[in-house]
């Protein structure tokens, strides 16, 4: 009888093991790997792997300020190629990036602007020197499917300001452009934010995701979406129709997004566009209506996004998020050096 038992249990396992197996292929990294700090006299690679970069003077004024900070710059041989709405061809455009990324003295890479184009290159990217040796890529909206696909992989990027949202001498970016120095040469940094009286109280701790909303609603079925298990989602948008952020939301919803998110951080949703018909809610009810089944805290009004005070997130790292009743903490982790303040 025993013999019978351990043939039959031998034969559960054996079913068994190729499914847990195949399972834990595309589970994500519970820590990413943080590429290395830069120091004074590291370079930084200049690309525009998306849309068209017709203004030479943003570019230069991105080299003047990463100089400044003691850092020496390349530039993408493709930059400046114009190919309708695209910087170059998509060849062209992944050409400089895969360049980029396998370069060893190049330390991070600056995506010149987003607009649109990533989607078109990425499949076409191999990574592997990058995850043998990685580096920072920094930018924002269209450079989000780049930020997910790399968080996917395991390392960390840098959701930032760019060349072509820079402006040297510009006031309400102060904090901005600091807070890139800060990220890029390893200073820690915790953002306290204003109140919102939209915001949903509690605390929560996860890594931080995510982007541009349009983004992560178009990479939904793809091989670049990540997972939000146990991670705290950022978003933020620029000139979407409130019934788009709406159906864009209740899409992630629907695929499941939220069901094991542990907190929401709402950037910017700048120049809503306005229906001849009004869609009934502003932008934050549109949010709180598509998660409102959930019981997480959600924190409105971060300072980043297609805004001038977009300060630097460093997507992929763990986070303490406290959104309190006069004020949001969100607390980067790091292991070392006392904690620096950006107020």
């Amino acid at each position: 009888m025993k013999a019978v038992i351990d043939k039959f249990l031998l034969f559960i396992v054996l079913m068994v093991a190729p499914n847990v197996a195949f399972a834990s292929v595309d589970q994500e990294p519970s820590k990413l790997v943080q590429p290395p700090y830069l120091q004074k006299g590291d370079t930084v690679m200049i690309i525009a792997p998306a849309g068209i970069m017709k203004d030479t003077v943003k570019v230069e004024n991105g080299i003047e300020m990463l100089q400044d900070w003691g850092l020496q710059v390349k530039l993408g041989k493709h930059l400046f190629e114009q190919n309708f709405h695209f910087a170059g061809s998509d060849k062209q455009r992944a050409e400089d990036f895969q360049y980029a990324i396998d370069d060893p003295t190049v330390k991070a890479i600056w995506c010149a602007r987003g607009g649109y184009g990533s989607v078109r290159i990425i499949d076409s990217i191999d990574f592997t020197k990058f995850k043998q040796h990685p580096k920072w890529l920094i930018g924002f909206s269209d450079i989000t499917v780049f930020h997910n696909e790399i968080n996917k992989l395991g390392i960390e990027t840098m959701h930032a300001l760019m060349p072509i949202t820079y402006k040297p001498g510009n006031k309400e970016q102060k904090k901005a452009k600091k807070s890139l120095k800060k990220a890029l040469f390893g200073k820690k940094i915790t953002y306290r934010i204003s109140d919102s009286d939209y915001n949903k109280e509690g605390q929560a701790e996860g890594q931080v995701v995510g982007g541009n909303l349009s983004l992560l609603y178009s990479l939904l079925g793809t091989k670049s979406s990540i997972s939000l298990d146990n991670k705290i989602l950022f978003i933020e948008d620029v000139g979407e129709y409130l019934y788009h952020i709406d159906r864009m939301l209740i899409s992630l919803r629907r695929n499941g997004y939220f069901d094991n998110c542990k907190g929401l951080i709402v950037g910017g949703i700048s120049d809503v566009r306005e229906n001849e018909t009004p869609f009934g809610k502003t932008a934050e009810e549109v949010v709180l209506d598509a998660i409102k089944e959930f019981d997480f805290p959600v924190s409105f009004d971060f300072p980043a996004g297609h805004i001038r005070d977009n300060r630097t997130l460093i997507l992929g790292r763990t986070i303490n998020l406290n959104v309190k009743d006069n004020k949001t903490v969100v607390k980067f982790l790091y292991d070392g050096s006392s904690e620096r303040v950006e107020k």
